[in-house]
């Protein structure tokens, strides 16, 4: 059995993004997943699923279903792992309606991350507590400082510069700064401004790292029949996978062979092209986790665009730009549209698909890869504009 093809994300809808909403993370979530139901012709009470991620800890599926009046749900879960989890509530979707389980499911994000919980502050003389307290080493308190490690041994494997990283840097914000959406809009940098910002943790700038932002995204799931018969074009869910890796931590994973590579990446990079049947080659254009740039870089290579340790050298080529043949994160991403743990990354596939992005990629996009998370249990989907 496979579920290729039998679904489809039928709308989306998002929030502005912003340094302070004004407004809470419900409040938010009610207005992108309205949007959503807009954009597909669809009604509140036609919501028979809700799939979220656990990091929206502040909301419970019971508090949509009486803020927007549903009637009755009969898919409800979390999907874990932080920002590994956006594709995975996908997933979930697309398995439980090709099932039989569900007609629409909604699958969001919403968090004020910079007006309420930032995830990269720590407080003085403050820890990591819990479970983390004994797996990372003594001071490491912030993701930055997590993947500093793994950014300093691909630069340290390959011979590689922190230049690099900057080319990465400046070609997304260079995507994001012609994004009216995006936090980062009309706010393009150069390898002078990258090289000039203030160090985060080594070899991390400031401009390696991703936004604190405010807002929401949603989406709307239901079978491939379904979607034909709605609103506005579908994009097909081609492929959806999930994956860990060995002796997975939560971005500290350093008891393995390398850590130069991410494991979890190549496991639901091999899965998501088996479910889709297809390969890199195949793919349009693709929106990868941008939270901290060394880690794009090795999801470029983990997913097959690169080989490994080559990675720099596609950000070179120029083919990664809007009028090149694998355009990336046109939005902007992590790094200059808005952070929202992978969910704006879905939308945008969607956009291309549909030919309605601010930032249209020159070519004709068929298909689109979104991941989420890296260093942690991620997942993938693969969106195509056509069932096959």
């Amino acid at each position: 059995m496979t579920f290729r093809n039998k679904t489809a994300i039928a709308g989306i809808g998002e929030t502005e993004f912003s340094k302070n909403s004004g407004r809470s993370t419900l409040h938010m979530a009610c207005e992108a997943i309205l949007a959503a139901l807009a954009d597909a012709g669809l009604q509140p009470n036609d919501i028979d699923g809700i799939i979220k991620m656990s990091a929206n800890d502040d909301i419970q599926e019971i508090d949509l279903l009486r803020s927007l009046g549903l009637s009755n749900l009969r898919v409800f879960h979390d999907v874990p792992h932080g920002g590994g989890a956006a594709c995975g509530t996908v997933t979930g979707a697309a398995r439980a309606i090709a099932a039989g389980a569900a007609d629409v499911i909604v699958c969001f994000r919403s968090l004020n991350e910079r007006s309420e919980r930032r995830f990269g502050y720590s407080k003085v003389g403050g820890g990591v507590g819990g479970y983390m307290a004994y797996n990372i080493p003594m001071g490491f308190v912030t993701p930055a400082q997590w993947v500093a490690m793994f950014g300093q041994r691909y630069l340290h494997d390959f011979g590689w510069t922190t230049e690099e990283f900057g080319h990465l840097a400046i070609l997304i914000r260079k995507h994001a700064s012609t994004n009216p959406h995006a936090m980062m809009y009309n706010r393009e940098i150069d390898m002078e401004d990258y090289l000039n910002a203030r160090w985060i943790t080594e070899p991390l700038r400031l401009f390696d790292c991703t936004l604190d932002t405010d807002g929401a995204c949603a989406v709307v799931v239901v079978s491939a029949e379904k979607a034909k018969q709605l609103k506005s074009q579908p994009a097909y869910i081609a492929g959806a996978a999930q994956g860990t890796g060995s002796r997975t931590q939560m971005m500290t994973s350093y008891q393995r062979p390398s850590i130069s590579t991410l494991e979890e990446a190549t496991a639901t990079a091999n899965e998501v092209y088996r479910i889709a049947e297809l390969d890199p080659s195949r793919i349009d254009q693709a929106n990868l986790y941008d939270h901290f740039t060394p880690m794009v870089l090795m999801t470029l290579e983990s997913y097959g665009f690169a080989p490994r340790g080559k990675a720099p050298d596609l950000v070179r080529s120029g083919r990664l730009g809007l009028d090149g043949d694998l355009p990336l994160n046109p939005h902007g991403g992590h790094l200059g549209d808005g952070y929202l743990h992978g969910f704006s990354h879905i939308l945008e596939g969607v956009r291309q698909i549909r030919g309605t992005a601010n930032n249209q990629v020159k070519r004709s996009v068929k298909t689109t890869l979104a991941t989420s998370g890296t260093g942690v249990p991620t997942s993938a989907i693969i969106l195509s504009s056509e069932a096959y």
